[in-house]
Order: structure tokens, then sequence, then C-alpha cells
């Protein structure tokens, strides 16, 4: 297997798991900031590599009326302050080529997009960079289909390449992880990213926003964690309630700690025993 390494974390193979994790999309740079300094602070202390996330823009809404955020410029300007004063590195979205350079000057790993991970000229754009490349794994696809798009990526000479199961679509209105899926995934080379976070959602509802099943976030990250995974991805939000997106699925903040203190128990037990 690649190790992927971004910025001094190195992703893969025998590596410790990592850490993803923010807010689902930039809300307010207060929100946003408190939030990245308290993750700092818990991934500090239990000694678990960190990246940031949080999206510049959420551009796949189920209504019109959905939050898509405070405009691209102030949320990458807020995103590259986090990265300046924490230190750490940064992951956000790209959802279209004309997006790709802008992201890239303050991203340290550009994601794709569940919806997008077909997007040809997206993956190839996004690859150009030679920034890391996160790809979600489409509800819609198989997990040996994601050889796809992770050839459309490498084909720029870039192998700094994730790929991230965040569920599949299982009839209307659900998502299910196949753990089958991991192992899959991690046949073709690159790192594996468990979103244990959108996993749990309910997606597209009567009211107009996706729901969610927040209670499950902690058995899809233990089972997650024991398959075997490189990197584990968590959006999280001091209040989910109030959260302009995904407030349904989004881990409480107070509740970040405890789930990783447990997702690092079985991921050394894992790692040492060599089973991953």
């Amino acid at each position: 297997m690649k190790t992927v390494t971004i910025s001094s974390i190195s992703i893969g193979g025998s590596n410790p798991l990592v850490l993803i994790a923010g807010p689902c999309v930039v809300e307010s740079r207060e929100m946003v900031l408190s939030t990245a300094e308290k993750i700092k602070e818990i991934t500090s202390r239990l000694g678990i590599p960190f990246i940031f996330k949080s999206s510049y823009k959420k551009a796949n809404r189920t209504s019109v009326r959905g939050f898509t955020g405070i405009g691209i410029d102030e949320a990458l300007k807020i995103l590259a302050e986090i990265k300046k004063g924490l230190a750490v590195p940064i992951l956000t979205d790209v959802h279209s080529v004309e997006e790709v350079h802008a992201a890239a000057q303050v991203a340290d790993v550009l994601q794709i997009p569940a919806f997008l991970c077909r997007q040809t000229d997206l993956l190839v754009a996004a690859g150009r960079t030679g920034k890391a490349v996160n790809i979600k794994k489409g509800q819609f696809l198989a997990p040996e289909d994601m050889r796809h798009p992770v050839e459309k990526v490498a084909s720029t000479e870039n192998e700094k390449i994730l790929v991230t199961e965040r569920g599949a679509t299982f009839g209307y209105h659900n998502l299910v992880v196949d753990m089958r899926g991991l192992p899959i995934m991690r046949s073709l080379g690159y790192p594996v990213v468990l979103d244990a976070t959108h996993s749990v959602q309910l997606p597209s509802n009567d009211s107009g926003q996706s729901g969610g099943q927040p209670q499950y976030i902690f058995p899809i990250m233990r089972a997650g964690v024991a398959v075997g995974i490189d990197g584990l991805f968590v959006e999280t939000h001091p209040e989910p309630a109030k959260a302009l997106s995904d407030a349904a699925s989004q881990l409480p903040l107070s509740r970040l700690e405890e789930l990783l203190a447990q997702a690092k128990a079985i991921d050394s037990l894992v790692k040492k025993n060599g089973w991953s």
C-alpha cells in the first residue's frame, strides 16, 4: 500500500489512524476557529494526527433554501487563518474545475464529493494541482469501481490519493455501510478513510433536508476501525441542532474525545496484531 504524506502526517500502512474532522461548512469565523482549536487540543492530548475539514461552500443541497455558505473568498480566508494559526493541514471540497485553483491555494487536501466522484474533468484538475486528493465513494458506486476515479487522478502523475467510504444507497432515504467495501477499496493500493457521520444520514426527505441517525456514529466507527482503516472522517459541531448544514448527522463536539479514545484503542490493537 502507498503511504500518502500530508504536511508531516503519514497516512496508510502501519501508520496510526489519522483524524479528518471539523464542522460541515464554514458558518462563521468564530464557530469554525473555536471548533478547530478544540479538536486540536483533543487530538494533541490523545496523540492522534489531525487534518481540519470544513467546506467553503456546500453545492449539494436538497432544497433551494439550503445554506450554501458565507462566500468562497471569505470562507477560504478563514480556512487559511486556521491553517497558519493552528499549524494543521486543511481539507475542503471542490465542486467544479473553476474552483480548484483557488481552493488549492489554501487546502492541503482537495476532496471530491461523493456525487461528483465520476466527474473526469474535476478529478483530473484536482490531481494536476499536486495536492492530495480525497475521493469520496459515490452512494451509487460499488467499492471495486473506485479504481476508475483513482486512475483518473493518478493519470496526472499524482498518487497522493485517499478513498473514503460514506455509505451506500439502500432503498429510498437510507444508507448502509458494507464493511466489505473497506478492504476492497484498500486493495486498490491507497489509504482508506471511513466517514462515520455522513454514513448515518437519511438522505432527502419531505422537510427539504437530510435527516440522520447520529446514535449509530459510534457503532459504525468501531466496526470500521476494527475492519482496518487508515483515516477516520468526522463532521463535528458545538451544537449540531443549530448547524446550518447536516444538523442531523454531525457529532456533538463534546463527544469527540470519547469517540477518538475508542477509535485509537481499537486501531492500536488491529495494527499491533497485523489484522488490517
